[in-house]
């Protein structure tokens, strides 16, 4: 059951199998496996594919998360221009810039955990 809403959400997101895979650093054959309820992403690739805007919450239990805003209407104007230059990209250079990112802000996520206050 977790495969086909794993593929719900990843079609709700207008991403092809090999760009999600692509996104969350696995391999299509194991985003397939996952897919087809041959085999579960672990904790760690559910982060991952919630940073995508994977509703994780129903993925894992058939409920939707309904606390979660749908749209984000205060984008301030950067985060809107970087929108918009990202729908302006092909394919393949919005999967390597997705992969960018995720790597970004695990290192970013890594960094902070080191701090003290």
């Amino acid at each position: 059951m977790i495969g086909l809403r794993i593929k719900e959400e990843r079609e709700r997101l207008s991403l092809t199998q090999q760009g999600m895979a692509d996104a969350i650093g696995v391999a299509k054959r194991t985003f397939i496996d996952w897919e087809k309820d041959r085999t579960s992403p672990t904790a760690v690739r559910l982060s991952a594919l919630s940073a995508l805007g994977v509703d994780v919450l129903y993925v894992v239990t058939g409920f939707h998360n309904t606390s979660a805003p749908a749209l984000r209407p205060e984008l301030t104007r950067r985060k809107s221009t970087l929108l918009d230059n990202y729908d302006h990209l092909s394919e393949s250079d919005k999967a390597a810039l997705e992969r960018t990112a995720f790597a970004l802000a695990e290192q970013g996520r890594v960094s902070r955990k080191g701090k003290t206050a």
